[in-house]
């Protein structure tokens, strides 16, 4: 009987799309710099699998909440410099974490003043103080006996009189002797910048001086304010009732569709080794691969529905954003009034506390986030790669920071 060329071709077609379609969740440079070690049995050994928490899906147990491991260091009043450091918290909870550490350890070191920063939103002339964020009583607190901290800065301290400094992310003590403690000493004043070389939240080989102050100031200063707090855990708590099927436990994946367009990751195929970001068909394909099922709820960070949601919503119907799922009495606050400091905030603490964290975009908000997760013992974070065969677990896409506790949460947390 003979074969029709069509049918053939028809076949061979359908064979190289599945085949395309495994190959889509590709390895990215989320960790490219570091071999492949996603291995199951790794996993097992750290800890990472373990019974599972019930429900359909490769859900598993948190590990256990780490205890600080650092030691609180004690200010020096001998020679102590009456000098101040200004600075401000820009761009979302994920830098802020960073810059407050920076910030400290640079007034510690200086024996200068801290002064409570505000916030300076993306838009010009969108500033906000510290406490409609932030507790003060917490950061003040917590900071007691390690740097003096005011709440405003003093009259007689203007804009005038302060040196502009910038710093790199995780500024050494090398650094600050070489290029800011000379600026200090001659103006006596400073504002202090941090930039960003590189995403680097990797622990070093050998602990430093600043270890210490840099710990307590990333892990143990920031928590929000009551009533923003009080809107995070609503949102949690919604989540979790519509979780019913998986015992209350959802998926937050950091999927927000302008950085997506931004790093043209809305578009299939490109780069498939160096990728950088997922979009949501490559989500869903990457979910469902390690065995979510339809009824797993998926809050996503992108802040209204966006039709290109829709593939994950296809699958998955249990996808929110924080439109859906936000009290109705503060969406005007939180989320209509163009304040997106509301929004990255809220997004940081959910992901933080979801039972599942999806990096979809590389960067400081998955570097971040993971901390705060490994510090809680919240090791399930899944970064999207490709593991050949059909076997792959949930397991197999650990995140380095996990697998290989190369964290620097790891240097603050035992």
């Amino acid at each position: 009987m003979a074969v029709d060329p069509r049918h053939l071709l028809a076949g061979v077609l359908t064979v190289t799309m599945f085949v395309m379609l495994g190959h889509m969740i590709k390895r990215d440079h989320f960790d490219s710099v570091q071999p492949p070690v996603h291995e199951t049995k790794r996993a097992s050994e750290n800890g990472l699998v373990s019974v599972t928490k019930g429900g359909d899906g490769p859900w598993k147990e948190d590990g256990l909440t780490l205890k600080p491991c650092w030691d609180k260091p004690a200010l020096e009043e001998a020679g102590e410099v009456h000098g101040y450091v200004t600075f401000s918290l820009t761009n979302g909870p994920e830098y802020h974490v960073s810059q407050i550490a920076d910030a400290v350890v640079v007034a510690r070191h200086l024996r200068a003043t801290l002064v409570l920063p505000d916030i300076r939103g993306s838009k010009p002339g969108d500033k906000r103080n510290f406490e409609d964020i932030y507790d003060v009583k917490k950061f003040i607190t917590s900071l007691d006996g390690v740097v003096k901290v005011v709440k405003s800065q003093p009259s007689n301290v203007s804009s005038r009189n302060l040196a502009v400094v910038r710093v790199p992310n995780r500024v050494t003590e090398n650094h600050i002797a070489e290029y800011v403690e000379p600026i200090f000493r001659t103006k006596g004043n400073l504002r202090l910048v941090t930039y960003f070389p590189s995403v680097n939240m990797k622990k070093t080989g050998e602990k430093t001086k600043t270890d210490s102050t840099a710990c307590l100031a990333m892990f143990g200063t920031l928590e929000p304010q009551t009533e923003v707090l009080e809107v995070v855990n609503s949102m949690i708590d919604r989540l979790r009732t519509l979780s019913r099927k998986s015992n209350g436990q959802f998926v937050a994946v950091d999927l927000r569709v302008d950085i997506l367009e931004k790093k043209s990751c809305h578009k299939n195929g490109g780069a498939l080794g160096s990728k950088s970001c997922y979009n949501p068909q490559e989500v869903t394909l990457f979910l469902r691969k390690i065995g979510f099922n339809k009824d797993t709820t998926v809050y996503v960070t992108q802040s209204k529905w966006d039709s290109s949601l829709g593939a994950l919503k296809d699958f998955f119907p249990k996808t929110y954003t924080k439109e859906a799922i936000m009290p109705m009495d503060k969406k005007d606050k939180f989320l209509n009034s163009g304040a997106s400091e509301f929004e990255k905030v809220i997004d940081f603490y959910i992901s933080s506390e979801s039972d599942v964290f999806v990096p979809a975009i590389s960067g400081l908000f998955y570097a971040n986030v993971a901390g705060k997760r490994i510090a809680s013992g919240r090791n399930q974070i899944l970064v999207p790669a490709n593991i050949p065969g059909s076997s792959a677990t949930s397991a197999d896409f650990i995140s380095h920071y996990v697998s290989r506790k190369n964290h620097f949460a790891y240097s603050c947390f035992c």
